[in-house]
């Protein structure tokens, strides 16, 4: 697919060699569709997605089939991943049930998924912010005395659809307690797409103040309004090594009825490769897998790389 030599590597000062891609399309992209897609086809999806050379494959969520249907299959999807390193397959879990099922299964990364926003905590756990704080405590604490890596993802980091723009530090305050709690690194999510690059910097900056290394956060963002990939580079220069991407730019989020797809993967894979920064992933069978999947849902992707690379219209 893609032309010898293309995309053309030059480099930009003060940007990381290497970047972690944590792919989310087969969870987060999956989960929004309208109709179930079956378990033979996610497991296909992501161990394409893995053969690839994504490093990260978010599998599925340990969540109430009730909440998000679409990933009821947890328990007939993840065995299903045998052949695949499980410290490659982080699963999400809401609570202490979700983590006992996804142990039970042999799980070695999981994430817990809080709000800046008492809105969005509201809509999406029908709790507070504190309280689901208080939730999350002992799923981490039980996580980590079983030697499993958590993620603690954060939502509605830059705006909500309900409250408007966040606060910096009300965002800086939920990440300085996920940590407390002991995640391990912190996804900071622009669920509705409304960041601007001087907006993650500000925020970059001020998690550095309050003791939080770069080196624990990865980013999330939306394509809401264009501004995924301006908002990546802007975390690359601030110097962050963990990028959510999804592949095809699958996704969005079902309680947020204004966020629409997530930073395709390939878009963002062109990118790093246009800088020279090294990634592990093979873009044409990373771009092969999501032609594959939009074909298996019956609609071409957003992904303007994709679209470029197969000629879909």
């Amino acid at each position: 697919m893609t032309a010898a030599g293309l995309p053309m590597e030059v480099t930009a000062e003060g940007l990381p060699t290497r970047v972690r891609i944590h792919e989310v399309g087969a969870r987060d992209g999956l989960q929004n569709e309208q109709t179930v897609v079956p378990t033979e086809i996610k497991a296909e999806f992501i161990r394409r997605l893995a053969a690839a050379g994504l490093p990260t494959v978010e599998a599925t969520s340990f969540v109430h089939p009730k909440w998000v249907p679409q990933l009821a299959d947890a328990e007939q999807l993840f065995p299903q991943l045998d052949g695949i390193d499980p410290h490659r397959l982080p699963v999400l879990v809401p609570n202490e049930r979700g983590l006992d099922r996804a142990l039970a299964l042999g799980a070695r990364r999981v994430a817990v998924f809080g709000s800046a926003t008492e809105s969005f905590a509201k809509a999406n756990l029908n709790r507070t912010v504190d309280e689901a704080l208080a939730m999350f405590a002992p799923v981490v604490a039980r996580a980590k005395d079983a030697e499993v890596q958590v993620r603690g993802y954060l939502s509605m980091c830059f705006g909500d659809p309900w409250e408007g723009p966040v606060p910096v530090a009300q965002t800086v305050r939920v990440c300085r307690a996920l940590l407390d709690l002991g995640c391990d690194e912190l996804s900071l999510g622009d669920t509705i797409g409304v960041a601007t690059p001087g907006h993650v910097q500000t925020l970059l900056a001020s998690l550095n103040g309050a003791g939080i290394p770069t080196s624990r956060i990865g980013v999330h963002f939306h394509d809401t309004y264009g501004q995924a990939l301006a908002n990546t580079f802007a975390a690359l220069q601030h110097g962050v090594t963990t990028i959510d991407a999804s592949a095809g730019g699958l996704g969005g989020c079902p309680y947020a009825k204004s966020a629409t797809g997530n930073l395709a993967t390939e878009d963002l894979v062109w990118m790093l490769h246009g800088l020279g920064i090294e990634t592990g992933v093979d873009l044409d069978r990373l771009a092969a897998t999501s032609v594959w999947m939009a074909e298996v849902l019956g609609r071409p992707s957003p992904s303007r790389t994709l679209r470029a690379l197969s000629h879909q219209e």
